[in-house]
């Protein structure tokens, strides 16, 4: 069976790079594009085939589709993932709309109600697999996740920007935030995706025991960088602890939020999101 979705938006730029790839190869993957959304629709005008555009997200439901994707800001799913869940399979390009414990709780209810998968890609995070499985075992005693950008790479709010603001003349890396990653989601909705993926992944801490930390750092023109620490259990015999520690360099063009490597890794998701049953899935 094929699998029609929408890419929603291609206002983004990992929304376009996803149209076009699936307009380039998605019959190699048995995917076809049924519907496009923006909020100004004036933007698809003339990248877009008329037919396929919808003006209005209320409407999803006129169109026939297998999956919608999501990746334009977690306020998308918070408003509208309960309607795609009762419609069809949804994929999360904004994982930090979990951080909000209404909307969390109102989409695992939905993949239960409605019996359809919400499919979370990894992106960025390395390891996500491995992570859910110690959670699901109970095994996961500690998750923290570093990421370290560029200045002119963060989208922030709050006094995260003020802070962001004096790293640009510094010659020393400026450390944004270090906490608990559900209280960071609303303040960098657009660039800690990667750590919500690990809060998701790692479910037996969950968003307030998942630890994020956010450095801003000028040297880092060309790089995004992301640390993932995991503690496992400490043996009774000798005292050891298991860990795994890993760091992803991934190029990143000046002032981009999302690395080059993630738009791959995104399209890559998007071709296991499918046949995973209801519930909530890495992908």
């Amino acid at each position: 069976m094929s699998k029609n979705c929408d890419a929603t938006p291609t206002k983004s730029m990992l929304g376009q790079y996803l149209f076009e790839r699936i307009q380039e190869v998605g019959t190699e993957h048995d995917i076809e594009i049924d519907f496009v959304w923006n909020r100004s629709t004036d933007k698809l005008e003339g990248k877009v085939e008329k037919s396929l555009i919808l003006e209005n997200l209320e409407d999803c439901s006129t169109r026939k589709v297998d999956l919608i994707v999501e990746v334009c800001h977690p306020e998308i799913c918070k408003n509208y993932g309960e309607k795609f869940l009762q419609h069809c399979n949804l994929f999360v390009g904004s994982p930090t709309a979990f951080a909000d414990q209404e909307t969390e709780k109102i989409l695992r209810s939905a993949v239960v109600k409605f019996g359809h998968s919400l499919y979370v890609p990894s992106g960025a995070l390395w390891g996500a697999t491995d992570i859910k499985k110690m959670a699901d075992r109970g095994s996961l005693k500690g998750l923290k996740v570093t990421m370290k950008k560029h200045p002119s790479s963060f989208r922030l709010h709050g006094n995260l920007e003020e802070i962001n603001s004096t790293a640009f003349q510094s010659n020393h890396p400026v450390t944004l935030y270090e906490g608990p990653v559900r209280k960071l989601c609303p303040l960098a909705p657009n660039n800690v995706n990667t750590m919500a993926a690990a809060a998701i992944a790692g479910h037996n801490l969950g968003f307030d025991e998942v630890v994020g930390c956010l450095i801003s750092d000028s040297s880092l023109l060309d790089w995004h960088i992301v640390e993932v620490d995991v503690l496992g259990p400490t043996n009774s015999d000798n005292g050891n602890t298991f860990n795994v520690t890993t760091t992803r360099k991934n190029p990143a063009s000046a002032g981009a939020v999302t690395g080059n490597a993630t738009f791959a890794s995104f399209f890559s998701s998007l071709i296991r999101a499918r046949n995973q049953g209801p519930g909530i899935h890495m992908c």
